[in-house]
């Protein structure tokens, strides 16, 4: 009987014991069971509840319970209990529990292909035994179970419940395509740039991005213009100091042809040819060994041991053949400043940026000019200031920093000054080895100021 209980698909008889107990657990309320024992004790009405009695000696009432109506109970109110389809509940629970079928009259029962016939006993060979559910000889009413001969049919399963899990799974998916496609973009973006830069393109990509997007790949894409426009400073660079090297030397050549040249036509002037031809060629070996110091400062391959350098010495000696030097050009150098300052470095290099920019200073000195030099030690901070100040003509405020690239060459550089534009390129890598730094400033009234700034020791 249990399991007949449990296999009904459409309604749900309950068996309650004599403690008030389903049989299957289930709640009902004590207004029910009351009503459903008062419907039993009515003679005519007892088709709609019934009382069996099980082996083991326990009763148990079946009844139908209706819906409960939607407002109070009332004289007009629907009945509590329906008596479609509990007689042949009763007459299975009858035969589970070993108790024969009650008979019920034709008023009790369905008759045969009643079209709502959920209850009646039904004609031999119908579900399972000679008595069955259903009406008799129904072929396919609501209340079958099934055709004629054949098993109940399977309860109807919803889709009910896989229509908010499938809208879930498509959400999900589009979300995801789209997720993909955001970061996807930019990926490609960055692709399509690199193999731009690998073809020689280094043109920026990424700079109209900068306000669209403020995620790590547009980091990336930014950090991107960066490398390439660093890129393409380097190669400029190279490209310009390729193209001031081979006109440096392209003039010094073709001088010493030209001498070469006058030498066979005037064998009588061989004499002033050949200091021609030496002065020549002592500048083609400097300028040759300017670039190679130059190169060997920039590549970092310069590995002479350090030691701390008395600077107040070794700037006096500069000052001292830079003076003998600018004396027969009616130039004069003044020293001030006595700082008794050591720097870890090397003395030649350090010797020979300073001398740079002091000769460099003496060139672009007027006939009778002074160029100063200070020496100011700022012991609180340990760092030691070296100022080179002449009254030249000044550089243009736009090329106080290009001053120090390599064959530089002012608009405000009087043509009759000679050089390469090497001294300052190497002065500054030698200063940076050292860990200081060298800047240039217009002086009021005219004239230039560089500055050197060295830790000290």
């Amino acid at each position: 009987m249990q399991s007949l209980l449990e296999n009904m698909d459409r309604h749900r008889v309950h068996a309650v014991d004599e403690s008030g107990h389903e049989l299957l657990g289930r709640i009902v309320k004590p207004n029910a069971v009351l009503e459903a024992r008062e419907v039993l004790k009515q003679g005519e009405r007892q088709r709609v509840v019934r009382e069996v009695k099980a082996t083991d000696g326990h009763r148990y009432l079946l009844f139908l319970p209706q819906r409960e109506p939607p407002g109070p109970m009332g004289p007009g109110s629907p009945p509590l209990f329906s008596g479609a389809g509990l007689a042949g509940i009763t007459a299975a629970a009858s035969a589970s529990f070993g108790q024969p079928a009650m008979p019920l009259d034709g008023a009790q029962r369905h008759g045969p292909g009643a079209p709502g016939g959920y209850g009646g006993y039904g004609g031999p060979g119908r579900h399972g035994g000679p008595e069955n559910f259903g009406g008799g000889g129904a072929p396919g009413g609501p209340g079958n179970f099934g055709g004629p001969g054949g098993p109940p049919p399977p309860r109807f399963q919803p889709l009910t419940p896989f229509i908010p899990i499938a809208a879930a799974v498509v959400a999900s998916l589009l979300f995801a395509a789209l997720l993909a496609w955001y970061f996807s973009r930019p990926i490609r973006s960055l692709r399509q740039a690199f193999e731009a830069a690998s073809q020689g393109d280094l043109a920026p990509r990424f700079g109209g991005t900068a306000g669209q997007r403020g995620d790590e790949l547009t980091d990336l894409g930014r950090d991107f213009d960066r490398m390439t426009a660093r890129l393409r400073s380097l190669i400029d660079g190279q490209t310009r100091l390729l193209h001031d090297v081979s006109h440096e030397l392209r003039s010094p050549l073709a001088r010493l042809q030209a001498a070469i040249g006058l030498a066979h036509q005037q064998p009588d002037k061989a004499h002033a040819t050949l200091e021609r031809i030496e002065r020549e060629s002592v500048r083609m070996d400097k300028l040759v060994g300017e670039l190679l110091t130059l190169a060997r400062l920039e590549s970092g391959s310069v590995t002479t041991p350090k030691e701390p350098v008395n600077m107040a010495e070794l700037v006096d000696e500069i000052v001292a053949d830079a003076e003998y030097e600018a004396a027969p050009t009616g130039r004069a150098i003044e020293l001030h400043g006595d700082a008794d300052a050591a720097v870890i470095g090397q003395a030649d290099l350090l010797a020979r940026a300073i001398e740079n920019i002091v000769r460099n200073a003496i060139k672009h000195s007027p006939p009778g000019g002074t160029v100063r030099v200070e020496l100011d030690a700022e012991e609180a901070k340990h760092r030691l200031h070296i100022r080179v100040l002449d009254r030249g003509p000044g550089v243009a405020e736009q090329d106080l920093q290009a001053i120090f690239q390599p064959f530089f060459r002012s608009t405000e550089t009087p043509s009759d000054v000679e050089g390469h534009g090497l001294g300052l390129a190497i002065a500054q890598q030698v200063v940076q080895a050292h860990g200081g730094t060298l800047a240039a400033t217009n002086r009021d009234g005219g004239g230039l100021c560089v500055q050197i700034t060295l830790p000290i020791a």
